[in-house]
């Protein structure tokens, strides 16, 4: 593919945590208002003191770093003020349509209620859309409440997701340390969610195997699965003595692939915490290749663009460079991730029609 600004077309990012998007001098500046103390005071050291301790293989050690960005995140000033430049720079990036997942029960620490900190969420997210407008961008944005699977609070934050409905709220998320920690645990969560008919995506399939993306499907009714990228677990691969490729689906890949169940991946956090189960593993060992020839729905996403050191564009790029997928492939991931963004019909449409006509003019 000949060489392109892929930063301009329109993009869709389903997965990527409000905690894991900060600028560094965000943090430094929040940070000296709150007195809390950081590895450095240097903007660019600090994004790579993040990076550098994101990247060890290990998701338990990847997740040690929100530390960081949790505590300045604790006051309504600075939940706007992540909220806000969140958007911004996903709109600098060329992302027409942002969930923005983060849990709630993690910013109380000073005081604040569950609804008081997804009510300053919601108005930074605001502040930063109108500020888009305002330059003659365009972006939407939806909150992605999040549960901490290893907690019990798992009904009442999907109580709260539900109360705020229809003011910004898109859908219900349990992140954190997945081994060990089943969505079956937040069973009462998922059942009152789907009486309320609330959406439900599910971190599944990244620090653990086929039983927690099974257990994602059942208990948790996912309508996607978070990351989804150990479903390449279930896939038998092989190739018969006359040189073909033959491909059998365990039952849990068939119901995935079946149903066209989106997969959020996330291939440079992927590579960072471990997810994919090769020793010395590289990019091109990540199954999304695999996923994509097999026809799964796959999507493309940051993750946490602060510890992965990462943007949408960035992750494009990479596909692109180890992978070489031409411009309909991209496009491809972008329309597979608005159809599955948890938006009405109407509104995935007119996603889609963004950017169908957006990659027309790279054509």
């Amino acid at each position: 593919m000949p060489h392109l600004n892929l930063k301009k077309l329109p993009k869709v990012s389903l997965h990527d945590h409000l905690d894991g998007g900060l600028r560094p001098q965000t943090i430094i500046e929040l940070a000296a208002a709150v007195g809390h103390q950081l590895p450095t005071t240097d903007a660019v050291e600090l994004g790579q003191w993040f990076v550098d301790s994101a990247d060890s293989g290990s998701l338990v050690r990847y997740l040690e770093t929100f530390d960081h960005t949790i505590a300045v995140m604790q006051t309504v000033e600075g939940l706007q003020r992540v909220a806000r430049e969140f958007v911004l720079d996903l709109a600098e990036d060329g992302v027409i349509y942002g969930e923005v997942r983060w849990a709630p029960e993690q910013h109380l620490q000073r005081g604040l209620t569950l609804d008081e900190v997804v009510e300053a969420v919601q108005d930074g997210l605001e502040q930063g859309m109108d500020a888009v407008e305002a330059k003659g961008g365009f972006i939407r944005t939806g909150q992605l409440v999040t549960a901490m699977r290893h907690a019990d609070r798992g009904l009442e934050i999907a109580e709260l997701a539900v109360r705020h409905r229809n003011s910004g709220v898109v859908g219900f998320d349990i992140a954190g340390a997945e081994k060990g920690f089943m969505p079956s645990r937040h069973k009462l969560a998922f059942d009152y969610l789907a009486g309320e008919l609330m959406p439900v995506t599910v971190h599944a399939g990244e620090a653990d195997g086929i039983d927690s993306i099974h257990d994602a499907l059942v208990s948790g009714r996912a309508l996607r699965l978070g990351h989804g990228v150990r479903i390449i677990e279930d896939i038998l691969l092989s190739r018969s003595e006359n040189d073909t490729d033959f491909v059998e689906l365990g039952p849990v890949a068939r119901w995935v692939y079946d149903r066209q169940i989106p997969l959020e991946l996330a291939v440079s956090s992927n590579m960072q915490t471990g997810a994919v189960q090769i020793e010395d593993a590289t990019v091109a060992d990540h199954p999304f290749a695999v996923l994509y020839d097999l026809g799964f729905k796959v999507t493309v996403n940051t993750d946490n663009r602060l510890m992965s050191g990462t943007t949408l564009t960035k992750e494009l790029e990479l596909l692109v460079d180890v992978f070489g997928y031409t411009l309909a492939d991209l496009e491809q991931f972008q329309l597979n991730a608005a159809e599955a963004a948890f938006q009405d019909l109407e509104q995935r449409e007119e996603l889609m029609d963004i950017i169908s006509e957006g990659f027309e003019d790279f054509k």
